[in-house]
């Protein structure tokens, strides 16, 4: 079979929904559902997506109980356990630790949270690795937050903690404002993958490539660009597609008119991802099927 790996997976994406609906009972925060189902739904993206800002609108229950240490890792451990029981042998996972100190824990006491879990999943199931990429985030006024994420990377950085990554409104928010921040990642000589070429065009693929990333985040855009396809190519770039998920972001119009066939015909280093598997409604087997396609 081969190995079964998974590079481009949103925690928050891809949690529980009945996780969610225990953990708002424990915390005795009111969710804006009644049920498990309700909530699953509500972390589900609508068939009628229309943007990517509309999918990310997704991710706001998941986040509100994700502001303590203890829930945070129980949903690593989760995840872990979910992806080891699919047979995938390999997972990064990421999340942006800036997104849970709204309940007081400091970004190194997210991130820490996250490896227990980790650990614990990969002490239950030895047959899958795992590790952790931060993600920064796409936004008007969180230089120092991201800042403080590139801190804790740097702190962290070991056998869970991988590399550095920004995630977000990608349309709204240009690559190259967030240029500071990847000056640093570099200066500390910390692994990046940058999502780029998603919501927007080709620019913003450049503009990841010129901070030095190895891997991109999505990079569909690169297809109406034979120029910059031929710096993926000699560079040496992993793109980590995620198929289901642009569809659902209307990145593309549907799934079969996703570019990933002719990014590999062109030769590009490709890999199949899952995004988020609950908001997507989606698994790694499942995305290699609509691959196949």
């Amino acid at each position: 079979m081969g190995h079964v790996t998974e590079l481009h997976l949103h925690l928050d994406g891809s949690l529980r929904p009945e996780t969610v609906w225990e953990l708002a009972k424990e915390q005795a925060i009111t969710l804006p559902a009644e049920s498990a189902e309700e909530v699953k739904y509500k972390m589900e993206v609508p068939e009628d997506c229309r943007t990517l800002e509309e999918y990310l609108e997704r991710f706001d229950l998941p986040l509100l109980v994700l502001q303590r240490a203890d829930a945070i890792e129980r949903v690593t451990y989760e995840l872990v356990e979910d992806l080891a029981k699919e047979g995938v042998d390999y997972a990064e996972i990421r999340f942006a630790p800036q997104l849970s100190v709204n309940g007081g824990l400091t970004q190194d006491e997210v991130v820490e949270a996250a490896i227990r879990g980790a650990e614990r999943g990969m002490k239950a199931y030895p047959e899958i690795r795992v590790g952790l990429i931060l993600c920064c985030m796409r936004g008007a006024d969180n230089e120092a937050l991201n800042m403080q994420t590139v801190e804790t990377a740097k702190k962290y950085l070991g056998p869970v903690v991988c590399a550095v990554d920004i995630a977000g409104a990608e349309g709204l928010f240009p690559t190259e404002n967030f240029a500071p921040v990847f000056a640093k990642v570099r200066e500390y000589g910390i692994p990046m993958t940058i999502h780029a070429g998603e919501a927007a065009g080709p620019d913003s693929m450049k503009t990841a490539l010129s901070f030095g990333t190895k891997r991109i985040g999505h990079g569909v855009a690169a297809i109406n660009d034979p120029e910059l396809i031929r710096r993926l190519i000699d560079g040496n770039v992993t793109l980590e597609v995620c198929v289901t998920s642009n569809y659902h972001t209307k990145v593309v119009p549907a799934i079969e008119m996703h570019p990933i066939h002719k990014l590999l015909d062109e030769g590009v280093h490709v890999t199949v991802n899952s995004d988020n598997r609950t908001c997507s409604r989606t698994t790694l087997q499942k995305e290699k099927e609509v691959f196949k396609e």
